[in-house]
């Protein structure tokens, strides 16, 4: 097969959002028969013990035919989720002084393990 059977389309349309180390691209691009479809890329830079980074991404192809559908599922999903959790970020990335509960437990744990009974008397 020739390389250019491998080759994507150009962008008909074209968003880039920006999340952090997270970028996602929306992009419009043509079939060979005429018509549109979408594809969602993540980008996610990883960065090397040299200094060195490197990209990995996942791309989602989504098509006219499966929009609504999709746009249903998701709306769906991201409701539950607001609705269950609402829209603070949870998370040690997020909040540099976020705790886990778990943690929280261990350190109180291992500091009664560590005390000791000081009397007055052996001072």
């Amino acid at each position: 097969m020739s390389e250019s059977k491998f080759q994507e389309q150009e962008e008909i349309f074209s968003q880039i959002m920006r999340a952090g180390r997270r970028t996602y691209f929306f992009d419009v691009r043509e079939t060979k028969a005429g018509d549109y479809y979408l594809t969602i890329t993540e980008s996610k830079k990883f960065t090397n013990e040299d200094g060195s980074f490197h990209f990995k991404k996942h791309k989602i192809f989504l098509y006219k035919e499966d929009f609504t559908e999709f746009s249903e599922h998701l709306n769906r999903a991201t409701d539950f989720i607001l609705k269950e959790k609402g829209d603070e970020v949870i998370s040690e990335r997020h909040q540099k002084d976020f705790v886990k509960p778990s943690d929280v437990e261990n350190k109180e744990k291992s500091d009664t393990e560590n005390f000791t009974d000081v009397n007055f008397e052996d001072i």
